[in-house]
């Protein structure tokens, strides 16, 4: 047995994330983990790979008894993990990015840049990438410097891979190559601990499943030995309706309409569509199709080069800042939320408010209760799990992370809101959560353009998709009469 966790307790500020949790790991097997937001995986796995120390409880690696753990004592048992958020520098180079603790030698030593940049090509060729190894990773895309981290693992040569949400911003080929990937690794006797809540993926590559619920290890099944639903059904502990829960709405007049909007800089080329009072427009296309790059240019942060901007019927000339959206009613939930959804060190309270800090402020002094009761209504009504409002958001799971970036938004009361992937890395129980909730917005009166690169969602949620490829709107589609066929063709310019 690669590894055994027997009864791991862990706990944060009087909020028990781990009660108990036992776990095993096999040579040659994909062992997948599972579970809602907040159920203990991030926390589990953290303590395998030394970030954290468990409270109580056993942990053996190989056999050997762990009593102390760091990442460094981890890495030496052959642990290596891949967090869902990729854990790199951004004003280092790829190859650069890789050496780190590939290489070895003291602090004066002469670097082989060839040697270097050649092994960063051989490990990145493995996982199917093409990335320059002298590119800055401050100039990669999300599913780039994901492939960068998959990289760097494989490079350790782990015995234990730790893979948390590895295909969240991968393309289907990309996924493909890294199931590939995976593969020889099983092969090799490396055991593969699996965390996505892409339940499809699971049945795909995973040898045994376990569950965690609220803390608990749940079950821990063959995954032939389940289903979908029954999977969902240990994971939530109730029967799951719907994750896509589409209601039919009365659609109202245009709130936003755009003409012929152009902006080199963002590499948009003449698009042209609206969205209406009521409708969730989905934004499909491939990786690079220029969908988060649209969503740049409307709220701001890449201005607009030429085309025309109308809101509830009045012509904007130019949308220059974020601030000027804003005020315009336009707000966006960007897709990577660690880095431009939420800022870590701050309370939940502080977050939540952070766009409207003139609206609760009185004679220059922020209003302490009123950001605190703002911040308890939203988190009573997206249901996020948290002890209190004062906790520093970088304690919670990830999906309450977006919730907490969600409610900043609808804290500006918006008439046209942006969502760039809104339920990637969230499971299936908070996904049909803020579904409910678009679904309530878009009742509400409320204008949706929402961006994911998940076919099921487009096609489950949106009342048109928009259509994306290198730049342009390719095609606008009716929910009626879309396909995943015909929307991939689309995107792929067939």
């Amino acid at each position: 047995m690669l590894l055994k966790a027997d009864s791991i307790i862990k706990s944060f500020a009087g909020v028990h994330a781990l009660k108990g949790v036992s776990f095993d790991l096999l040579p040659g097997e994909v062992h997948a983990l599972v579970g809602e937001n907040g159920a203990g995986k991030s926390t589990l796995i953290k303590i395998i790979s030394g970030a954290l120390t468990a409270d109580s409880g056993s942990l053996e690696i190989n056999g050997r008894v762990i009593t102390e753990n760091s990442p460094s004592i981890a890495k030496l048992h052959g642990v290596a993990a891949i967090y869902q958020q990729p854990a790199l520098f951004p004003d280092l180079t790829v190859a650069e990015n890789i050496s780190f603790g590939l290489e070895r030698g003291g602090l004066w030593r002469k670097i082989n840049w060839d040697e270097r940049n050649n092994r960063a090509i051989e490990l990145l060729k493995r996982v199917g990438a093409r990335i320059d190894p002298k590119s800055p990773v401050s100039s990669l895309t999300m599913p780039e410097q994901q492939l960068v981290e998959i990289a760097r693992a494989l490079g350790a040569s782990a015995r234990i891979l730790i893979m948390d949400e590895p295909t969240a911003s991968l393309t289907e080929q990309e996924v493909e190559r890294l199931f590939g990937v995976i593969g020889e690794l099983k092969a090799e006797g490396v055991g593969i601990i699996h965390i996505s809540h892409r339940l499809d993926e699971l049945f795909a590559i995973a040898d045994r499943v376990t569950v965690l619920r609220d803390g608990h290890s749940i079950a821990t099944r063959g995954v032939r030995e389940v289903d979908q639903k029954q999977l969902i059904q240990l994971m939530v502990g109730r029967e799951l309706s719907a994750v896509f829960p589409k209601r039919k709405v009365n659609i109202g007049e245009v709130v936003l309409e755009v003409k012929n909007l152009h902006c080199r800089a963002a590499g948009v080329h003449d698009v042209s569509f609206d969205v209406r009072a009521g409708e969730i427009l989905g934004l499909a296309g491939l990786v690079g199709a220029g969908r988060t790059e649209l969503a740049k240019v409307l709220f701001g942060l890449t201005p607009v080069d030429s085309g025309q901007i109308t809101l509830c019927g009045s012509r904007v000339s130019r949308i220059d800042s974020p601030e000027h959206a804003i005020g315009l009613g336009i707000a966006y939930l960007p897709e990577d939320r660690r880095r431009h959804g939420v800022i870590l060190e701050m309370p939940i309270a502080t977050n939540t408010t952070l766009a409207i800090l003139r609206r609760i402020s009185r004679s220059g002094f922020l209003d302490f209760g009123i950001e605190k009761q703002i911040a308890v209504d939203f988190s009573t009504r997206l249901a996020v799990k948290a002890p209190a409002t004062f906790v520093s958001v970088a304690t919670l799971s990830g999906g309450n992370q977006q919730k907490v970036a969600l409610a900043r938004w609808l804290a500006t009361k918006p008439s046209v809101l942006i969502l760039d992937e809104p339920t990637q890395g969230i499971d299936v129980g908070a996904k049909s959560e803020i579904h409910r909730l678009m679904c309530d917005l878009a009742e509400q009166g409320m204008a949706i353009i929402m961006i994911s690169s998940e076919l099921s969602e487009v096609l489950g949620m949106s009342d048109r998709i928009a259509v994306m490829r290198e730049g342009r709107l390719v095609d606008l589609i009716e929910r009626g009469s879309a396909t995943q066929q015909q929307i991939i063709a689309k995107a792929l310019g067939h």
